[in-house]
């Protein structure tokens, strides 16, 4: 809608997760450096949480960009409180056949590829996101997986992923034993504000254009509306060229950004993502 009149290449601050507008602000250095660790000492079990919209899902695509062929990546993202049977959702994210099989079926069926991949000297890697809507009972069911892994060399490794809740349930004492065997685990923030303004012009970028069409005092704003979390600043930020492609302005100035604010705060639909966020931090 706004590409050419701005210069730009393709949207700047478009909200599916693409690795090539990584920002690697602190937070997400050391959230990608746990995750690569994890993955590289053969940590049986590791932990991301952060809000949402911190780029928890973009870290998981920037590690999986850089996993070689000796990796075999299943991944799980669409749990929720009536998510059934975890054996099943693991074949299936493994490409496995789930059906008309019982739980011993599917328990045999799935050491098997553990097997067969591990002989082949590859590594398994199951990837659990919106793992928080998991019950301590399938947590459990997953710990109690992992006892495949008879030596040190772990035939399969889990990341999980998730809101900070997730933590609270880890901390239940019927999971202790599963929380003691989390050997790399980080919590993503959101963006400091020293950070804001290079995110910003990182995309502006990435994107093709001017790291100066959103102004220094617009990103602030932005940044303390939206509580440094990525995915509230990019939709802001969006917006507001919307906005400033609207009114035929070259940029998009402070009197833009408020504007925008202002509407978001009227809206209603933020408070209680806000308030959250505040809670959080």
């Amino acid at each position: 809608m706004y590409e050419s009149h701005f210069g730009l290449q393709e949207k700047p601050f478009a909200l599916t997760p693409d690795p090539a507008f990584l920002f690697r602000s602190r937070h997400h250095d050391f959230g990608l450096m746990a995750l690569e660790y994890g993955v590289l000492s053969n940590a049986g079990f590791s932990l991301l949480t952060g809000d949402v919209g911190s780029g928890k899902t973009m870290l998981i695509r920037k590690l999986l960009a850089g996993l070689g062929n000796e990796f075999r990546v299943g991944l799980i993202s669409n749990t929720n409180r009536n998510f059934g049977g975890l054996l099943q959702w693991i074949c299936l994210a493994f490409e496995l056949d789930y059906r008309d099989k019982t739980l011993a079926g599917l328990y045999e069926q799935f050491v098997n590829l553990l097997t067969t991949e591990y002989a082949a000297g590859r590594r398994v890697l199951l990837i659990v996101d919106e793992a928080q809507n998991l019950s301590p009972q399938l947590l459990e069911e997953l710990r109690v997986l992992s006892n495949v892994n008879a030596d040190k060399n772990m035939v399969l490794q889990t990341i999980l992923v998730g809101q900070p809740e997730l933590r609270d349930v880890l901390r239940q004492p019927s999971l202790r034993q599963f929380a003691q065997r989390i050997s790399s685990e980080y919590h993503l923030q959101g963006l400091r504000q020293a950070d804001a303004l290079q995110y910003v012009r990182h995309r502006l970028q990435v994107a093709g254009g001017s790291p100066d069409l959103i102004s220094p005092e617009a990103v602030d704003l932005a940044w303390q509306f939206s509580g440094g979390i990525p995915r509230l600043m990019n939709q802001l930020c969006d917006l507001a060229l919307v906005y400033a492609f609207g009114d035929g302005l070259p940029i998009v100035d402070l009197q833009t950004m408020q504007g925008v604010v202002d509407d978001r705060r009227a809206g209603g639909l933020w408070q209680q993502e806000l308030a959250l966020v505040s809670h959080a931090q």
